[in-house]
């Protein structure tokens, strides 16, 4: 009775060894079916190529799973066994207590394919591989809809609202949404419900890529592919807007001259580190506006009047050039422009300084003509609004763009730039234009 029993139990693990190994999709398939841990169990019975052999055809989500529950010494067995590009797919979409229990145990028995993963495992900064996260689901097209629910609700696992579809080849053929599938029928197949992709991201595209992708096709998420076309992870529109939300309050700061490492709660020492550099050059330009004032002190000294209105004009200028850097700065941040587009951003803030210049003299010239009874001061003040607010808005656009066009950060200190350009600007046109007017102007 026992050797029959044992006799049987041979029987079963070469029918197993068979099946698993001349079948290796159908296989892949009935373990994607069952628990994760019973599916472990099933692999960790067999030789390490069985398990190799299969694990091609494991989609993600169900393939992490298993990993997750097999014993240390097979994992480490399996990850050898794989391909370098699988078996860092692989380990990226696991814990990182998992990667680093397993890349520690690789340090003693592999030390070169440890220290390979490690560094295939590490993405540059701001690439789409930073921003993605690797919680994904993926099923078989031909599965129907009970089964999909079915297998989510056994992973357990909370990630986006989207499934990926992929074929009998591992090709990504289309995605469908967990509320698409709630309100199908249960024996709905999956390619019946499943959208085409639009777009994908590889794990090395930029983020400026990335924001570019989901503004051009305005979707919830898109998924992400290493370099030999297997999905990764996805990036949610969410985690777009986060980072961007970032990017944006990082360039506030930066474009006064604080740091972007400065927090509001920072050492008064570290800020003083951070910001007096900047303000040791604001004092520069602020020393060069303050020499084109004084190339006109004996105009001033004639027309006291001009010395009043000085801060009215230089004043107007920075603040039209405030404005058209915070809208250029958003259009970078957001990539909604690039610097190939600084001519028709260039000619929409020069348009738009000259029709508020004219507007703004008008109400400015009238005020000034009532406080002085000078046509000539009204004039030169209309004259200089409209100089002086073209310039500022047409500098407020170039100056973020050309830093970007040379390669330097477009919000680092620009406004430190344009209010020295604006000052300047301000002064020197409406001090010119009252040289060139000076016989209408009041004196004393």
């Amino acid at each position: 009775m026992v050797n029959q029993q044992h006799i049987l139990d041979e029987t079963t693990n070469q029918l197993n060894l068979d099946f698993l190994h001349h079948y290796p999709f159908k296989s892949a398939r009935h373990l994607e079916a069952i628990s994760a841990q019973d599916a472990a169990e099933v692999l960790q019975a067999q030789a390490v190529f069985v398990a190799r052999n299969l694990w091609h055809f494991l989609p993600a989500g169900s393939a992490d799973q298993i990993f997750s529950h097999l014993n240390s010494d097979f994992a480490c067995q399996l990850l050898k066994s794989l391909d370098s590009h699988v078996a860092v797919t692989l380990l990226s979409r696991v814990s990182e207590d998992i990667q680093d229990s397993l890349l520690n145990i690789l340090d003693v028995t592999d030390n070169a394919l440890a220290n390979e993963l490690r560094e295939l495992l590490e993405y540059p900064e701001d690439t789409a591989a930073r921003l993605m996260t690797t919680k994904v689901n993926v099923f078989y097209e031909d599965m129907d809809v009970a089964a999909v629910l079915s297998k989510l609700k056994q992973l357990k696992q909370v990630s986006a609202d989207v499934i990926y579809v992929i074929n009998a080849e591992q090709q990504l053929v289309g995605e469908c949404t967990l509320a698409e599938l709630i309100i199908a029928e249960p024996d709905d197949k999956l390619n019946t419900l499943a959208k085409p992709i639009t777009t994908f991201l590889s794990a090395l595209d930029n983020k400026e890529t990335v924001i570019e992708k989901f503004e051009g096709y305005r979707c919830n998420a898109i998924p992400v592919m290493d370099s030999h076309n297997q999905l990764i992870g996805l990036i949610r529109f969410f985690d777009v807007y986060e980072t961007t939300k970032e990017d944006l309050a990082s360039d506030m700061q930066t474009m006064v001259g604080a740091s972007k490492e400065e927090k509001a709660l920072s050492s008064s020492w570290f800020a003083v580190r951070k910001r007096l550099p900047w303000l040791q050059i604001n004092l520069l330009t602020a020393f060069a506006a303050s020499a084109v004032v004084g190339a006109f002190e004996n105009l001033i000294a004639q027309v006291t009047a001009l010395a009043i209105l000085l801060p009215v004009a230089a004043g107007q200028s920075g603040n039209a050039g405030a404005q058209a850097l915070a809208v250029t700065m958003r259009g970078l941040t957001l990539r909604e422009i690039t610097p190939r587009h600084w001519l028709k951003v260039m000619t929409k803030e020069l348009v738009a300084g000259l029709l508020n210049g004219v507007a703004i003299a008008v109400t400015c010239s009238i005020a000034v003509y009532l406080w002085s009874g000078s046509l000539g001061l009204a004039l030169v003040m209309a004259i200089a609004m409209v100089t002086s607010l073209a310039i500022a808005c047409t500098a407020g656009a170039i100056v973020p763009i050309a830093l970007k066009k040379f390669g330097m950060d477009p919000a680092q200190s620009s406004s430190i730039v344009l209010t020295t350009i604006t000052d300047i600007v301000g002064f020197l046109s409406f001090l010119g234009i009252a040289l060139l007017l000076s016989d209408m102007l009041p004196q004393g």
